[in-house]
């Protein structure tokens, strides 16, 4: 697996200190000598500051508006906010594969976007005895790893960072509607070239859909994740899209909706994506956030792959 860091290294933990101080007294010494300007420097023997995690959800709850929120699921799931960061993972599901992946990286803090503990406000009080979560929570009490859930702050942001991270991996942004972020009109599209262009930029296998194939595509409304039944046919009406491009419904809601609206004449499709495939790329985007502003720390995006499997 390939990391992207911005100081790559050893972590923190592996690094020993004494001989890492001792070498760079070393340096300061031979570039005071050729340099004598250098030896004025009052930072040359400074020590690197080592984030907590309290620290990083902070600073990105900082640039949220309106942040920090009263009533949130945006809480640790794991671990405190006292821990060190010696590297970090970006997914949309704290799995246990992704755990097993971020202990290979030697990180210790996962950024996931959904719940860790099977239920929206992971609550685990009905999950005391169940030996699939205590092997998880034990896995990560064992290696001190923190989980913060980023859900409700990462969709705040001023340009929701999971749509700017779905946008960017389908290559939409020149197609945006001004002051509509979720609305494009791409033009010479129709079902079939969308179906394969959402499939092949988002890496998914199959999907599912009502239409025409070959029915025109221009006007396209994306909503990302599962927004619910009412959102999204309030979200037709007022856009009267000639599709909707979404990550999940509830069957008998936007689906039954889609139906009858051909049934009555207008030709409107819709492309279900499946949840994850729809928003994994906002942990990509957060990847490359903590890249961006947390400078010494490593962040990598761990994909967490769809749970389901197509027949």
């Amino acid at each position: 697996m390939t990391i992207k860091t911005n100081h790559p290294g050893i972590p923190e933990k592996n690094v020993d200190r004494r001989k890492f101080i001792g070498n760079l007294t070393k340096a300061a010494g031979s570039a005071m000598l050729a340099f004598p300007l250098v030896a004025k420097a009052k930072n040359i023997l400074q020590q690197p500051h080592f984030w907590t995690v309290g620290e990083i959800m902070d600073l990105f709850i900082k640039e949220v508006p309106g942040a920090p929120f009263k009533n949130t699921v945006d809480t640790l799931k794991a671990g405190s906010r006292d821990i060190k960061v010696s590297g970090i993972v970006t997914t949309m599901f704290a799995t246990l594969e992704v755990i097993q992946k971020t202990i290979a990286l030697n990180a210790n803090f996962i950024i996931a976007h959904e719940p860790t503990f099977y239920n929206h406000l992971d609550d685990t009080s009905w999950l005391e005895h169940d030996d699939v979560y205590r092997f998880k929570a034990d896995l990560l009490k064992k290696h001190k790893i923190a989980v913060w859930r980023n859900h409700d702050y990462i969709h705040r942001l001023t340009s929701d960072g999971v749509r700017s991270g779905v946008v960017s991996r389908l290559k939409w942004e020149a197609y945006s509607i001004k002051g509509n972020p979720n609305v494009f009109e791409i033009p010479d599209m129709d079902l079939k070239r969308l179906i394969a262009h959402v499939k092949e930029h988002l890496g998914i296998d199959s999907l599912r859909f009502i239409g025409d194939i070959s029915q025109p595509c221009k006007r396209i409304l994306l909503m990302p994740g599962a927004s619910g039944g009412k959102n999204q046919i309030t979200a037709i009406t007022r856009e009267k899209p000639d599709v909707l491009v979404c990550g999940e419904i509830q069957e008998w809601e936007t689906a039954e909706y889609i139906r009858d609206a051909n049934t009555k004449g207008q030709k409107i499709s819709l492309v279900v994506l499946g949840h994850v495939a729809s928003e994994e790329p906002g942990s990509e985007f957060m990847a490359a956030w903590i890249n961006e502003k947390v400078k010494g720390v490593f962040a990598t995006h761990v994909p967490a792959g769809n749970s389901l499997m197509s027949a």
